[in-house]
């Protein structure tokens, strides 16, 4: 019965890449050009992807929410997808101000603010930093962080770490490591280590992942994110909250364990927060089980909606 169960999943989430077209738009900020898309109509939902993902990352939920009747955003942000990739000093604070002016500029109402890892993050400081605009968030796995913190990590791991970044950063030696890293293999390897539903990697995923690491700048911007400062702790953040917020998290992640949301259980003791554990899944719950994390989405939007505008 197991089995059978199993592969009845395995179909549904295969069903589940195909969805319809989404379309990439253009806008320009500060000189650069960003990629961005929007689908349906009502309240606005803003997605906002991890590490080396874009807007395809969303592909299995941009329609559903859609249809469920919000106006969905995703936006690549700068250095990501098919937004463009100068090399300059990336952090999360100058992807807080891209998002702060998307809004202002493209959806001037208040919006649930959607991300996954140190989108997720990015997401949790909007709500917290720039409750103006924001009606609510929603953290998929959310990092502590862009990069771990020194005293976060135990020897060895942190002579290796630091020397990774060094080597990532050489200008001998970066493009070489980075060409290696990048190769559409390696980057399915990664993916079997944080997706425990394999089905869920299809060559559609390694795809979206590896097309944008061919620009020329993609190394340069990589060392750069690889080597930027941590920014702020959930920790800090979650005592400015004052908006509803749904924290999704796979159990099985390696790289953000779920031991890190023990945090957000113990602040939704005194603010709204709604936290739900998602078994037999990894880092990108919504990419790997949409099938659930969608439906836990609409659930929780229903129960927080906005009076119609």
């Amino acid at each position: 019965m197991e089995c059978i169960k199993q592969t009845l999943q395995d179909i549904a989430i295969v069903q589940l890449t195909t969805a319809p077209t989404i379309e990439k738009l253009d806008w320009q900020w500060r000189g650069y050009n960003i990629k961005y898309t929007v689908m349906g109509h009502g309240q606005p939902l803003v997605l906002i992807h991890g590490f080396g993902a874009s807007i395809g990352h969303w592909r299995k939920n941009i329609p559903v929410l859609a249809d469920g009747g919000y106006k969905v955003f995703a936006i690549d942000l700068l250095g990501f997808g098919g937004s463009d990739q100068p090399p300059l000093n990336y952090s999360l604070e100058l992807w807080q101000e891209l998002l702060q002016d998307f809004w202002a500029e493209k959806i001037q109402i208040p919006a649930v603010f959607i991300g996954n890892s140190i989108g997720a993050l990015l997401s949790l400081m909007i709500v917290t930093k720039n409750p103006e605009i924001a009606a609510g968030g929603v953290l998929i796995n959310c990092a502590g962080g862009l990069n771990h913190r020194p005293d976060e990590l135990k020897q060895p791991l942190r002579f290796v770490m630091g020397t990774f970044s060094k080597l990532v950063s050489s200008e001998i030696l970066g493009k070489f490591l980075f060409d290696r890293i990048r190769q559409p293999h390696r980057i399915k390897n990664t993916l079997r280590q944080v997706y425990r539903h394999h089905a869920a990697i299809t060559d559609e995923l390694v795809e979206i992942l590896y097309t944008p690491s061919c620009q020329p700048t993609a190394q340069k911007v990589f060392a750069s994110i690889l080597t930027a400062p941590p920014g702020p702790k959930p920790e800090d953040l979650l005592p400015q909250l004052d908006r509803p917020l749904l924290v999704l998290w796979g159990e099985a992640d390696p790289w953000t364990p779920i031991a890190g949301a023990q945090i957000y259980q113990q602040f939704g003791q005194t603010k709204n927060i709604q936290f739900q554990s998602i078994s037999d899944t990894g880092h990108c719950p919504h990419d790997e089980r949409p099938e659930i994390v969608n439906p836990l989405i609409l659930k929780w939007l229903a129960s927080n909606k906005q009076p119609s505008v």
